[in-house]
């Protein structure tokens, strides 16, 4: 059995991983660049 020190360590661990997993995925689907035009006709 895992000492409570390993099962914190263990859980800050996941914690840390999962911050801003569900913008990371929307980002890397639908891109990061603006919805505006870059260039403009002129």
């Amino acid at each position: 059995m895992p000492s409570r020190m390993m099962k914190t360590k263990t859980a800050r661990k996941v914690r840390k991983a999962r911050k801003g997993k569900v913008r990371k995925r929307r980002e890397q689907n639908k891109g990061t660049t603006p919805k505006f035009s870059i260039h403009f006709e002129s």
